[in-house]
């Protein structure tokens, strides 16, 4: 088994509805999230929000790819966990927080179990390398998207 949990944190130059808009707008998350190689809505909430997705994401030794359950929590972030696909188990958060002057912090977090077989290739250094990679590019994604 291989648990990968990390998370980053960046500052952004936009208020906190911009950069909420952009994480709860999901089919257009592989614009600007470099690792989401696709992503195909299955199910939209009573809100007209994806709540169900396909997600085939660059794990830097393979593709993989998850079906995976949103729930949102409006101007503040959203949460996510994986239903099915190659990870034995994934969950994740987007926490949003008003700094004022236009300013947010987001926080992006991960936790997910690998499994035995992809934990055997995802290990040591290249487990650090990938939480890096998954983490910084979803954070810095959002960041540049919304200072754009």
């Amino acid at each position: 088994m291989g648990i990968l949990e990390a998370s980053r944190v960046v500052e952004i130059d936009a208020p906190i509805s911009e950069c909420y808009a952009i994480i709860a707008d999901l089919p257009s998350t592989p614009e600007w999230q470099e690792s989401m190689n696709a992503l195909k809505v299955l199910e939209t909430d009573s809100e007209g929000r994806a709540s169900l997705v396909e997600i085939k994401s660059d794990a830097k030794v393979r593709e993989v790819t998850s079906r995976v359950a949103f729930e949102y929590q409006p101007e503040t972030g959203m949460s996510w966990e994986q239903i099915k696909g190659d990870l034995k188990s994934m969950h994740g958060s987007w926490t949003l927080e008003d700094l004022g002057d236009g300013k947010t912090r987001a926080t992006y977090a991960l936790k997910g179990d690998t499994g035995r077989m992809l934990g055997l290739l995802i290990k040591g250094p290249v487990q650090d390398k990938l939480k890096e990679w998954l983490t910084k590019d979803a954070a810095e994604g959002l960041k540049a998207r919304a200072e754009s």
